[in-house]
């Protein structure tokens, strides 16, 4: 009898490079440390990454099948554009797909899904007091417990597909949302409160008040981008000086 034919080890460990490379890159695209239209020239990111060409060029396939890096053919790699145009259709699609998810997460709600609502907001509402008192620390963590939130939100709508095309908008607007926050301030307060409003519509299980709450929080997100986008425009310079910003949303 055959026996199976182990996997190459070295195809397992080029396989983990290009993961960890393709996730370096795109959580800097998604954070804005790559701002749009940046060129990604392949010498400057074996540099930066301390990666080979073949490892950045699959890498960066990825994040072109996912609307995040552009192909250029012979000019190379580039950040996608920004614009007022594609952030309001990228909020309208969060909105509608994350309103829709809820409103059904609701009617099918169950004691496990509100526990996990609960101990999302937990986490979130912990690191949103934290934060402040040394962002170093708790900022990374205050956007991934603001997705688990969300998500926790949504997790019940029993779809597969409505979450995967949720996610991919959540993404998109997470771009807009770190671009904004690093030429103006995160109203952090007024965030906390519409998280706790959420979560009180959630848990009283009242869809149309979490769909109208959750519609209006993700458009504020846009809103600020759109707001500080018009006065650079105006003023032909940034709003603020650029500095690094964590968002929710």
């Amino acid at each position: 009898m055959d026996r199976p034919v182990d996997a190459n080890p070295s195809d397992t460990q080029s396989s983990t490079v290009t993961e960890a490379i393709y996730t370096r890159l795109r959580t800097d695209i998604l954070l804005g440390e790559w701002r749009p239209n940046d060129r990604l020239k392949l010498d400057r990111l074996r540099q930066r990454y301390a990666a080979s060409v073949n490892t950045l060029r699959e890498a960066l396939s990825r994040l072109v099948s996912e609307g995040l890096v552009a192909n250029e053919g012979q000019r190379g790699f580039k950040v996608v554009g920004a614009s007022l145009a594609d952030l309001q259709d990228i909020t309208g699609m969060r909105a509608m797909l994350e309103c829709h998810a809820a409103r059904i997460s609701i009617e099918r709600a169950d004691l496990d899904w509100e526990s996990r609502v609960v101990g999302a907001y937990h986490k979130l509402s912990r690191v949103e007091e934290l934060v402040d008192s040394d962002p170093e620390q708790y900022a990374p963590l205050l956007e991934r417990y603001n997705r688990e939130f969300h998500n926790a939100l949504i997790a019940n709508c029993g779809s597969k597909w409505l979450l995967v095309f949720h996610g991919v908008m959540y993404d998109q607007s997470l771009r807009y949302r770190m671009l904004a926050f690093k030429v103006t301030d995160f109203p952090r307060e007024q965030s906390k409160r519409e998280h706790k409003e959420i979560l009180d519509a959630a848990l009283a299980r009242d869809a149309e008040r979490l769909v109208k709450l959750l519609s209006a929080h993700i458009g504020k997100g846009a809103g600020l981008y759109a707001e500080q986008h018009l006065i650079e425009q105006e003023m032909g310079k940034p709003a603020k000086a650029a500095r690094r910003g964590e968002a929710s949303g």
